[in-house]
This record gives structure tokens, C-alpha cells and sequence, in this order.
């Protein structure tokens, strides 16, 4: 088993909107490509971390099956539009995708 973190930095003063658009998100968008609620978890910045920092960790089996999620995201147009619509409230450059594994 893995976790596919994305992380981004929300812009100041404008964290709750990103945390309360990537819970739409995950129900309108993320569900498509598998991401069911028991998959996935929003973390945000509290002690030792930026607080502007906001992280949807997503379980998944392997990295073939985070590589078919992806081709799907790209198929929604729900989700292009999304994208263009969160993009005032991230900071430019701070998204990025950590894969890591989980050790039993």
C-alpha cells in the first residue's frame, strides 16, 4: 500500500476556501476516479508546519493504480474548470505530489 499526498499552499487569509473546495472537489470530482471517503484525508498546517499548507493524503495500491486515477482526471472537464477556479487561492508554484509507502 501507498499515499499519494498532494500538497499546496493556500494564499493568506484564504485557507478555509481551499480546504472547503477540495471536499467539493473530492465529492464531485474525486469519487470518478475511485477516491472513495474511506481513501481519502485533508490535513492542514497546524504545529511544525506552514499553516497555509493543505494535503489531501489518498491511500492506493500501487503507483499503476495512482497513474490510471491521473488519466482519468485528465478525461473530466469538471475538473480543468476546477483547477482554474482554486488557482487564485494557491500559492503559484507550491503544488506537488509525494508518493510514500506504507510500512506494516
Amino acid at each position: 500500500m501507498m499515499v499519494a499526498r498532494w500538497r499546496i499552499d493556500a494564499r493568506f487569509g484564504h485557507k478555509q476556501t481551499v480546504i472547503e473546495s477540495l471536499k467539493k472537489w473530492h465529492s464531485a470530482i474525486g469519487t470518478q476516479v475511485g477516491w472513495t471517503k474511506d481513501k481519502v484525508r485533508i490535513t492542514t498546517g497546524s504545529v511544525g508546519a506552514p499553516e497555509s499548507a493543505v494535503e489531501v493524503d489518498v491511500t492506493i495500491k500501487d503507483l499503476a493504480e495512482l497513474n490510471t486515477s491521473w488519466e482519468k482526471l485528465g478525461t473530466i472537464a469538471a475538473h480543468k474548470e476546477w483547477s482554474k477556479e482554486i488557482e487564485p487561492y494557491v500559492v503559484s508554484g507550491s503544488p506537488r505530489w509525494e508518493v510514500l509507502r506504507i510500512v506494516d
